[in-house]
């Protein structure tokens, strides 16, 4: 891995671990927004299907008023954004939520392995919502989708996924347990 790549993994540990410290952005707090964004989100969803199911056009009252609620809400998470990151933040909850209640189903039924992949797949998408709204996608994706990693002294240890980076970044950072 280049030195350039190395720098920027750093880089990003640092800066996540800076933001969490200063409390800047409390990262605690805004992990349990995104999860009440991602149901604000599946509420919508529901909104929709139920004036279609019953032509009723009530419910469209109640889904623009939930999506007033829901965008009030991003806008304390996603602060600055370009292009079409707004959008993409968005769809990354609610493709996340979706993974996790499909994997719920899945559970259920007794698919254990099917649910346990669903919910890897659910919490890179969450990862990635993070990655993209605090700034580390540009410090890890660049144009080889595999990130090397390092010890702290510089040795290298392995290789893993822009996705399994972001994790282990993020996991570092997230906790909702913390007060």
């Amino acid at each position: 891995m280049s030195n350039s790549k190395e720098d920027n993994i750093k880089s990003l540990l640092e800066k996540v671990a800076k933001v969490s410290q200063d409390k800047k952005l409390d990262l605690s707090s805004g992990e349990d927004l995104s999860i009440g964004i991602m149901n604000l989100i599946s509420i919508e969803e529901h909104l929709f299907f139920t004036a279609q199911k019953t032509k009723d056009k009530k419910y469209l009252d109640l889904l623009n008023e939930v999506r007033l609620m829901r965008t009030e809400l991003l806008k304390d998470i996603i602060k600055d954004y370009e292009g079409e990151v707004w959008c993409i933040s968005k769809h990354l909850l609610a493709a996340s939520m979706r993974m996790m209640e499909v994997g719920t189903k899945e559970l259920k039924k007794g698919n254990k392995d099917k649910a346990w992949d669903l919910f890897e797949k659910a919490y890179k998408l969450y990862n990635l919502f993070w990655g993209l709204n605090l700034g580390g996608t540009d410090k890890l994706v660049r144009n080889d989708s595999e990130v090397n990693l390092v010890n702290e002294k510089g040795k290298k240890t392995g290789s893993a996924s822009v996705f399994d980076k972001l994790g282990d970044v993020f996991n570092k950072a997230l906790d909702c347990c913390r007060e």
